[in-house]
């Protein structure tokens, strides 16, 4: 596997793993100007460390590469992040509705 396909795989679990614990952060009465705040704040503390942690798996890749390093996987991390947030926000305050 190569080595972007290895980071664009970490930031898809890293971006299931923030939006879990949006998921279960966010409360059913909270305003929705904080809850945005939070998503956006989590959100790049999450892909901030998965830059770091894919900085450190690219060290002898070529350059051309090493430009795509920041956005691989970007979409799918916006996504996941949200999808995951918004099942788990679901199943935990199904009660609610």
């Amino acid at each position: 596997m190569d080595v972007l396909d290895k980071i664009y795989y970490m930031r898809t679990i890293a971006a299931a793993i923030a939006g879990s614990l949006l998921g279960m952060i966010i409360k059913p009465q909270a305003d929705q100007a904080n809850t945005i705040g939070i998503t956006i704040l989590v959100g790049i503390i999450f892909y901030y460390m998965s830059h770091i942690i894919a900085k450190k798996m690219a060290v002898g890749i070529s350059k051309d590469k090493k430009k795509k390093l920041v956005t691989n996987g970007i979409f799918a991390f916006i996504f996941m992040l949200l999808t995951f947030m918004v099942i788990i926000f679901t199943v935990l305050n199904q009660h609610i509705v």
